[in-house]
């Protein structure tokens, strides 16, 4: 378990609000906008659904790569400044995907967009790690996720309005402007660690780094890695929106129709994500994590269901809000156990090593749904993401530890060390 902290912050205070809460939704909003137009968009490059999946691999790719470089990057130069970079070059990518002319130059332009928004998730999860109390961290992390899924919900229809009235296009240009404004309230973020980098922290991060790579040989923390492993080979095709390549392929759906869908997924999702905050503060990370996983599990198998019998995109809606409703319930959820488990020492190097084994397996999952649905179908491919998913819950039910087993700490207080106990 993570030391408690000597700051904390207010779950719900005005700090929290501006520089997690209104910069996630802010650059949620633009993603949503992006995600829903980028399979129509590839499929205007007259390439099949194998290749198309490529423009959502290519952006999983770029994360996968950010994990370790930024994780240095973070302890070595401070979490504010890499924290202000990343939706700054968020931005340049996405404009420069509005103009691209060729397949491989889109490619190029996700990739990067990849990269820069695993800066921004890092170093926001390293602060919050830095600052937040053990019984703080799981509302802050699923809140952030939660208002990420709130922005989500403009984009859609947003992305439906500006394909109308202008061109697909533009919604490219509208998730760099929403990519820039998110900037402003993170402005006045504070460094979390600001005495970390200097000459003697150095030194002490060099051998943090170390003690943090000897950890990993703990069978323990080994198998947190082999639980996010599986839970990004379930959750990568539906993050990265390659999901919505069956809808579009498989019943000839358009923008429109991927606007309404995700929409109504949307709207249920967001009250489960900030219940199991809560939940997770009150009652122990695993009493979310494992049954959200197992009915994740079996939401997919539904939906592989649907696919198997030929049955219309009504089914397929009704499985895929059951799908997204299950999904939300793990949301934020290995986040916060991996910012329970993180050394104080070394978050940043500890955090970017982590994200390379979850961000590894989110780029296998597409990749993986892609080859099953054109070599053995949609049907097939839904079952490997529910296999992983019912994997993900056995592995953290029997093999990984609950990290919070301490009373609750009464929201806001700053922590207070618990005398020693005996006999427990």
């Amino acid at each position: 378990m993570s030391e408690e902290t000597g700051r904390n912050t207010r779950v719900l205070g005005r700090e929290n609000l501006l520089t997690i809460y209104l910069p996630a939704a802010t650059l949620a909003a633009g993603s949503g906008i992006a995600a829903v137009a980028l399979p129509v968009f590839a499929k205007s490059f007259d390439v099949s659904v194998g290749v198309a999946s490529q423009v959502f691999v290519a952006q999983l790719l770029g994360l996968m790569a950010a994990t370790v470089p930024t994780g240095f990057l973070i302890d070595r130069f401070g979490r504010r400044k890499i924290l202000l970079l990343g939706p700054a070059i968020v931005a340049v990518s996405s404009l420069l995907t509005a103009y691209t002319q060729t397949f491989p130059e889109l490619l190029v332009y996700r990739f990067v967009g990849g990269w820069a928004t695993q800066m921004w998730m890092l170093s926001r999860l390293v602060m919050i790690a830095d600052t937040g109390g053990d019984r703080q961290r799981g509302r802050q992390i699923t809140g952030m996720f939660g208002m990420d899924t709130a922005g989500r919900l403009l984009g859609p229809p947003a992305a439906f309005v500006l394909a109308a009235v202008w061109d697909i296009r533009a919604a490219f240009i509208a998730h760099a402007v929403l990519s820039l404004i998110a900037i402003i309230p993170s402005l006045q973020v504070q460094e979390s660690a600001p005495g970390r980098r200097s000459s003697a922290g150095e030194a002490s991060q060099s051998g943090g780094r170390l003690s943090t790579l000897a950890g990993l040989i703990k069978y323990s923390l080994l198998m947190f890695f082999v639980a996010q492993l599986l839970a990004s080979l379930t959750r990568g095709t539906l993050f990265s929106g390659a999901v919505n390549l069956y809808p579009v392929y498989a019943y000839g759906a358009g923008i429109g129709e991927l606007a309404w869908i995700t929409t109504v997924a949307g709207v249920t999702a967001i009250p489960i994500v900030f219940m199991t905050g809560a939940i997770m503060d009150r009652f122990g990370r695993k009493k979310t994590v494992v049954p959200g996983f197992a009915l994740l599990g079996l939401t997919l198998a539904f939906i592989a269901y649907t696919a198997y019998a030929g049955l219309p995109l009504e089914t397929y809606v009704v499985g895929f809000v059951a799908m997204q409703a299950a999904q939300n319930i793990t949301s934020g959820n290995m986040q916060v156990i991996g910012s329970d488990i993180a050394p104080a020492d070394a978050r940043g190097t500890f955090f970017g090593v982590w994200r390379l084994v979850g961000e590894i397996g989110q780029v296998a999952s597409p990749v993986a749904y892609a080859l099953f649905a054109e070599s053995s179908g949609y049907g097939t491919a839904f079952v490997f993401l529910a296999a992983a998913a019912v994997g993900t819950a056995l592995v953290l039910g029997t093999q990984v530890k609950e990290p919070l087993k301490r009373p609750a700490i009464e929201t806001g207080a700053a922590s207070q060390p618990e005398p020693a106990r005996t006999g427990g």
